[in-house]
């Protein structure tokens, strides 16, 4: 069986780095594009599922201040989202269509999570939610209020996205990161 070789380019390792290890961090602020289409996206998803093309949940500039940080065991310490840069008010919408799953209070601050078509969940925090638990929402509606809160420095948004269970970085349903391609490193018979 031959080996193969992750292509990595324009952040294609991130890509498969984003769900399958704690090592895929941006670490810094890093601006992405505006994630403006709409419609599935072409990659897919640890249970081989086709994602969805989320829109971003907060207006531009798309700062993300910190990324996704893989847990080494479900049970260890992770960053199971990413942080974006937004003013305390922000109006937070949903980036895709689907349900309200859960509003409420998680140890000090205000979480929303939506369920998606697919298995894909997203949460949001410290968000006060306007939208009420089982409401269905529309792609770009209004769900809450961004409270300060989350980061020590600036107010940000925390997302998490989650499909089939399992903690994958949102960048990933937010078309940010392109998908892996392996290729053969040696000839095939």
């Amino acid at each position: 069986m031959p080996a193969f070789l992750v292509l990595a380019a324009c952040g294609a390792l991130v890509s498969a780095l984003a769900v399958a290890s704690p090592a895929a961090s941006l670490g810094s602020v890093v601006s992405v594009g505006s994630g403006a289409a709409a419609g599935p996206a072409a990659r897919k998803a640890p249970g081989d599922h086709a994602l969805p093309r989320w829109s971003w949940p907060v207006p531009s500039p798309h700062d993300v201040i910190r990324g996704y940080d893989a847990p080494e065991m479900v049970w260890s310490p992770g960053h199971r989202g990413i942080d974006i840069a937004a003013a305390p008010g922000a109006i937070v919408h949903a980036p895709d269509s689907g349900r309200v799953h859960f509003t409420g209070t998680v140890v000090d601050r205000p979480v929303l999570s939506l369920e998606h078509a697919g298995g894909v969940l997203s949460s949001f925090e410290p968000v006060d939610a306007t939208v009420a638990a089982g409401e269905a929402v529309s792609r770009g509606q209004a769900i809450g209020i961004l409270r300060p809160g989350h980061c020590p420095e600036s107010a940000c948004l925390h997302l998490g996205a989650r499909v089939d269970g399992d903690y994958v970085s949102p960048l990933l349903l937010l078309g940010e990161l392109p998908p892996s391609v392996l290729l053969p490193t040696e000839s095939l018979p």
